[in-house]
């Protein structure tokens, strides 16, 4: 008997975890499945570089600054009801998208699918560690960090198959019908989880955090429109940082906050989290660019497209199925800190290709791009989620959501402004009219619909813009991963085996009692002990 309900529940969390990695699927892949059909939409609607930006940074800024709020209603609300409202927003928000044809309606539709998906995300990964038992977490996380990656390649793939038939709008049929499954399948197999005593809601905080995020933003997105010297730019960089100043002090002094800052101090969680910031800084970044350069410079097929960046997606799921083993021989700052390595080399590899650069050399180093992430996220994760107790996972999936996502909307923010920026500088409209010329330097696809030298200058000026955005990732990677190889030498971000590593906090760790530092050390009380508060720890 004992056998069979042991069975019985390892069928229910399989079925949880293929629903919470369905709606996963759903809300990740929203960011990047667009991505492929932007020179088609660029065409069918005339939005500039700067409004295809938005299109896709809508969502994605949206998604990021509303994941502490979406965390905190989970671990209110229930994480299961919240998950099912989430998930309803999502599939009503793209089939409104799949029926506007301006660029400023499919911006406002884009922000509603990022509230929807601010919902669903924190749901996900804190179902799998808030319910799961300790063998069954482990595998789910990892499962959940590969999916969470490869997702975007996914998204890409199955967008190309749709545009090779029908236009962009099928693309959101496609986000609503898996949206849709996991609806259905999240109703039926996951399981409710909540912690009721979460205290009140941190409204100034999530407010100051969805003002800065945004100012910072848009100021970075509008600048090659108007000058990253110029004054709105200027002052709108300096007002974003100084609004996420004042969210810091709040977060400091406020009884009930948001987010403790003072969470920070512990090495585990900060290198974690910039781990994972930096990655997707990168990796959403990057695909913005590349899936671009495909298209316009290589003049590939959306399907064409989507299939030259599957090698990314085999080296990243395997990479992160194997992350544990090598974390289990290795440790977790080694491992990571290879992982970021192979990142930023081959991300320093990829900005030198050019219009005629052999795909086998481009294919060979999306792989190891790939390989390097699957080996760096999982590893950052587990040092987020360790870092917090069983009642605080809310707050823990949460973060590693908005690290991934902050990290995602910033990269395609900062590395399509660096792109835009180059563009318009290099390329040479000077025998167009005023107003074809001003088109022209405001959007790539129609400056490659004139043709001749207009083209090929467009078509140059974007393989340069490409190579600066690449390596200014590159090195933001690089920086980083030295600054993860430090916080990861505390004890509690490396010195324990995955067979020992635990996803939530106050566990058995080798010392043998719970809330106890590998070794014996007694853990820091701000890792030991939790208020009602839904996000505060004892400093």
């Amino acid at each position: 008997m004992a056998t069979l309900t042991t069975r019985n529940d390892s069928i229910r969390h399989r079925a949880a975890l293929v629903a919470v990695c369905l709606a996963l699927t759903a809300v990740v892949s929203a960011v990047s499945s667009l991505m492929v059909a932007l020179p088609d939409l660029a065409r069918a609607t005339g939005a500039t570089q700067t409004e295809l930006s938005w299109i896709v940074d809508g969502y994605a800024l949206t998604f990021a600054a509303l994941l502490l709020p979406g965390g905190y209603l989970g671990d209110r609300l229930g994480r299961r009801r919240v998950l099912l409202a989430g998930l309803t927003l999502f599939v009503a928000a793209t089939l409104a998208a799949g029926v506007t044809d301006r660029p400023a309606a499919l911006i406002g539709v884009r922000v509603a699918m990022g509230v929807a998906a601010a919902l669903v995300m924190p749901a996900t990964l804190s179902t799998i560690t808030a319910t799961f038992p300790e063998a069954e977490r482990i595998r789910g996380v990892a499962v959940w960090t590969g999916l969470a990656g490869a997702s975007a390649v996914l998204g890409l793939l199955g967008s190309g198959l749709l545009l090779t038939w029908w236009s962009w709008r099928s693309i959101f049929l496609l986000s609503s019908t898996i949206g849709g499954i996991a609806l259905i399948a999240s109703w039926r197999n996951v399981p409710e989880s909540q912690e009721p005593q979460t205290g009140r809601f941190d409204g100034v905080g999530a407010a100051l955090a969805v003002v800065g995020l945004g100012v910072g933003v848009y100021s970075i997105i509008e600048a090659p429109t108007y000058g990253w010297s110029a004054g709105r730019t200027v002052v709108g960089l300096i007002a974003g940082a100084v609004v996420l100043a004042g969210f810091v002090l709040w977060e400091l002094r406020t009884p009930a906050p948001l987010l403790d800052v003072r969470l920070f101090r512990h090495g585990g969680f900060t290198g974690g989290t910039l781990a994972v910031s930096a990655l997707f800084f990168l990796f959403f970044g990057f695909v913005f660019v590349f899936v671009q350069y495909l298209q316009f410079v290589r003049d590939w097929s959306p399907l064409v497209t989507a299939c030259a960046v599957l090698p990314l997606a085999a080296g990243l799921m395997p990479g992160a199925r194997v992350a544990p083993h090598l974390v289990a021989r290795f440790g977790v700052r080694p491992v990571c800190a290879a992982g970021m390595t192979l990142v930023a080399g081959a991300m320093c590899g990829l900005a030198t290709v050019g219009a005629s650069t052999t795909y086998w050399l481009v294919a060979a180093l999306l792989w190891v791009l790939g390989t390097g992430m699957g080996w760096a996220m999982t590893p950052a994760t587990s040092a987020i989620t360790d870092a917090l107790p069983r009642d605080q996972q809310g707050v823990a999936s949460a973060m590693n959501d908005l690290a991934r996502e902050c990290g995602g909307a910033l990269g395609i923010a900062v590395l399509g402004s660096i792109l835009s920026s180059t563009y318009r500088s290099q390329v040479q409209v000077q025998r167009l009219p005023a107003t074809a010329a001003e088109r022209a330097r405001e959007s790539v696809a129609a400056a490659t619909h004139f043709g001749g030298p207009v083209a090929r200058s467009a078509r140059d000026g974007f393989v340069a813009g490409m190579h600066h955005a690449l390596f200014t990732g590159a090195g933001v990677v690089a920086l980083c991963g030295l600054l993860v190889v430090v916080l990861l030498r505390s004890r509690e971000g490396d010195g324990t085996p995955p067979r020992q590593l635990r996803l939530a906090g106050g566990q058995t760790t080798r010392a043998g009692r719970p809330g106890s530092r590998p070794g014996g050390a007694e853990a820091p009380r701000a890792v030991r002990q939790a208020r009602p508060s839904p996000f505060l720890l004892d400093p």
